[in-house]
């Protein structure tokens, strides 16, 4: 019997002795019985996460990707060869016609048959085939097309047909691993992995309205129109176009995000175009130069070389030589920020623009048109 000195050890050591079997005791019972327990008998490494494979994601994203093939007719000859009519009856060239094919790829997004894909990839299309990666393939009619962003809204009528998710609000991040799926140079469907390398990019050339995610995924020439996917499988962007100096992939490609592909389709499903705010003016951006011409402390803004007659920004009396600066009291960057403002805002909807007229800063109150069409 424990008594004394010995007895107040026992006393001090049995309480954490006893916690930590129990909690021993209940880890091996989560381990062997909890959520994700493993099968009995299978190894014990069958149901570790891997860290090495995004297979899952390929398999959920990859059925809904397809292959886009056009057709343009090119017609020849024909051409008069003289003056006279008489002449050109008798001597007339055969007219020849003859059919150029080409290869892209796109994004099934809905069981309706709708199929995302770039403008480009279908621009001046005669006819349009989709293949599907189980086989099946049918005629595609063009929904819409938007040039301004470059993209185009296609729909198919097979039925069973599968789908991607949308990212829906999780944010794109620069580091994101990302994964392209497409048709490369007609080689088959194929996947390639990379990081999202920057998000916003602008000033490229590529669209009039850009807001590109930048990647290090390989892109190649077929891969246009195809997904752009996260490691949990949702369509994060549209392949749209590289950045390179010869035409090969030297490691900067570009996608529209998911975000702006969706607003486009839910337009031109709805209207047939896609309807945009307009204010009519032509920007160039702030350098340096022009604002310390303009006696400008901060390089922001744009200023106005253009107005269109009759537009929304003359009746609100913005003329030519004016730096827009801000709209309702948030600065614009530059001009390209300004305009995407505008574009993004609801035809009819007042804003107030922040405007430097010489030394003079003005407010100007303006009605938000509706853009006219892109010229395709």
């Amino acid at each position: 019997m424990l008594t004394g000195p010995l007895l107040k050890l026992f006393r001090f050591l049995a309480l954490p002795v006893v916690a930590g079997l129990a909690v021993g005791l209940s880890v091996l019972w989560w381990y062997e019985h909890g959520p994700g327990a493993r099968a009995a008998g299978a190894p014990a490494t069958a149901t570790a996460p891997r860290a090495d494979s995004y297979s899952d994601a390929v398999a959920r994203a990859a059925p809904a990707v397809v292959n886009v093939y056009t057709t343009q007719i090119v017609t020849r000859g024909g051409e008069q060869l003289s003056d006279d009519p008489l002449f050109n009856r008798f001597m007339e060239r055969p007219r020849r016609e003859r059919a150029l094919a080409s290869l892209g790829s796109g994004v099934l997004v809905s069981s309706e048959g709708y199929v995302l894909t770039s403008y480009h990839v279908i621009r001046d299309a005669d006819e349009i085939l989709v293949a599907l990666r189980d086989g099946r393939d049918a005629p595609a009619r063009v929904v819409g097309t938007d040039p301004e962003t470059d993209l185009a809204l296609l729909q198919i009528a097979l039925e069973d047909l599968p789908q991607i998710e949308l990212n829906g609000p999780q944010p794109v991040s620069v580091g994101d691993v990302v994964l392209a799926i497409g048709n490369p140079l007609g080689v088959g469907q194929t996947v390639s992995m990379g990081i999202v390398s920057a998000t916003g990019r602008t000033h490229l050339g590529i669209a009039t309205f850009e807001n590109f995610i930048q990647t290090d995924a390989a892109i190649n020439r077929g891969n246009s129109g195809g997904a752009l996917i996260n490691t949990r499988g949702h369509l994060i962007g549209i392949n749209t176009a590289i950045l390179s100096s010869d035409g090969n992939w030297q490691g900067i490609g570009f996608a529209t995000p998911a975000s702006i592909a969706s607003e486009v389709m839910s337009d031109l499903i709805e209207h047939g175009r896609v309807i945009r705010g307009y204010l009519g003016v032509t920007v160039q951006d702030i350098n340096p130069t022009l604002a310390e011409t303009f006696g400008m402390d901060d390089v922001v803004g744009g200023v106005v070389t253009e107005v269109v007659s009759g537009s929304p920004a003359q009746d609100a009396g913005l003329q030519a030589g004016d730096v827009l600066i801000g709209i309702d009291g948030n600065t614009m960057k530059d001009g390209y920020e300004a305009m995407n403002r505008i574009a993004g805002t609801e035809p009819g909807t007042k804003l107030t623009l922040n405007v430097r007229r010489n030394t003079q800063e003005l407010e100007l109150d303006v009605t938000i048109g509706t853009r006219p069409p892109a010229n395709e």
